[in-house]
């Protein structure tokens, strides 16, 4: 008779992403104000803090200079220019939460959600999107946090988003004033990824 094996969960690489607007950071801060077992990445940036932001809560804010450092040094998994400002995802977080066996959920603009899928096949791509395109532009235009020409740019963009959904796993449709219901839903999706008899193995 063989000897059976417990199996045991691997822990995932979770790409949150979507066009702007969607309100992928609007979910992420509902699943660490909720608690949720994960290691959120903190993403670099070197944009300004708006209101109500904190320095290595919602993103690490960095000089031109330092996130030039980190590119050179080689200490980001991806890096990207969005709406004129660069992102990227610093290396050594993500490896020392996955060594630790926590899920880690990052999120991404879609160019960078793209980039990361080529490094890591195995990451779990999870589209955030809204009820349409119309709802989508309202959002943007509501939140008032661009110039006029920052903003068209922006919606140029989060149109182009919409039609990547191919290079995803799963979508979910953000409704307005049902942000738990979205939070539940992605936590049901990673909790059936636990459930795979042929687990994501992630590799960076």
């Amino acid at each position: 008779m063989s000897e059976f094996t417990l199996y045991t969960p691997q822990p995932l690489l979770i790409v949150i992403s979507g066009p702007s607007g969607a309100g992928k950071d609007t979910v992420m801060q509902r699943m660490q104000e909720r608690g949720l077992p994960f290691h959120f990445v903190v993403t670099a940036t070197t944009r300004h803090k708006r209101t109500g932001e904190l320095h290595g809560r919602d993103y690490l804010f960095v000089s031109n200079d330092e996130f030039a450092r980190m590119i050179t040094e080689d200490e980001l998994i991806e890096h990207a220019i969005v709406y004129g400002d660069y992102k990227g995802i610093p290396k050594q977080q993500v490896r020392e939460a996955l060594a630790s066996g926590k899920d880690v959920i990052m999120r991404l603009d879609v160019q960078g959600a793209e980039t990361v899928r080529k490094m890591a096949s195995e990451a779990l791509m999870i589209f955030i999107t809204t009820q349409n395109e119309d709802e989508l532009v309202h959002r943007l235009e509501t939140r008032k946090t661009e110039t006029a020409d920052s903003l068209a740019i922006r919606i140029a963009t989060a149109r182009k988003e919409l039609n990547r959904l191919e290079a995803f796993d799963y979508v979910i449709v953000n409704r307005d004033f049902q942000l738990d219901k979205t939070v539940d839903t992605i936590r049901a999706i990673i909790d059936a990824e636990h459930h795979r008899v042929k687990p994501r193995k992630v590799t960076l």
